[in-house]
């Protein structure tokens, strides 16, 4: 890059709106991103690896970088805490790299506030009906936890518009042309000169 910082790059969407798959895609799409590893106090899942899948905390420890100023965004979702820890996105900025963060609305909105220059993408669903046949057919949630996740789509969607761009995921790979276009534009436009926030 060239001036001694990198970029930042945040993907939201509500669940089953196609974050995470779209996410890989750009990932895969630019070798200038690298993926930020969130912490979570959730259990590790069979073939996930600490520091790679996520930074896997206590509960008490997690408390603790809280309460410590650690944390650039967290969140408490469905009983597990999720944060990312601000060393991780110092550590990037000062290599001059860039990061890739898949994160719900409140997270992007947190990292936006302490990194301006970022970019927020949100990926939006065609229609409440669409996401929810999406989060049903993946089979991998009871009926009440869908129920919970279809609950903060409207928060979602508001949130959602304070996002740099937004994209209607209505075909899978339109949807994932058009944001690693936004991703590769952003990546490769001159930097404002005040560059990010450290503080």
């Amino acid at each position: 890059m060239g001036d001694g910082r990198g970029r930042l790059v945040v993907i939201s969407a509500p669940s089953g709106a196609g974050k995470t798959t779209i996410a890989r895609a750009v990932l895969d799409a630019n070798a200038l991103l690298e993926f930020s590893v969130s912490a979570t106090t959730r259990p590790k899942r069979p073939g996930e690896t600490d520091g790679k899948d996520y930074h896997f905390l206590t509960a008490a420890e997690f408390q603790r970088r809280v309460e410590a100023g650690e944390f650039v965004e967290w969140e408490e979702l469905y009983g597990n805490f999720y944060g990312t820890l601000k060393r991780e996105v110092d550590r990037a900025l000062a290599g001059e790299k860039c990061l890739l963060f898949d994160v719900d609305v409140n997270g992007g909105l947190s990292i936006k506030s302490r990194y301006p220059e970022s970019l927020l993408v949100f990926i939006c669903p065609p229609d409440e009906a669409t996401l929810r046949h999406r989060l049903e057919s993946r089979g991998t949630e009871d009926r009440e936890t869908i129920e919970r996740r279809m609950a903060r789509v409207p928060m979602e969607m508001e949130k959602g518009r304070k996002f740099d761009r937004q994209v209607v995921n209505d075909d899978l790979p339109r949807a994932i042309t058009e944001v690693v276009d936004i991703v590769n534009a952003y990546l490769s436009s001159p930097r404002s000169a005040h560059g990010y926030q450290t503080d």
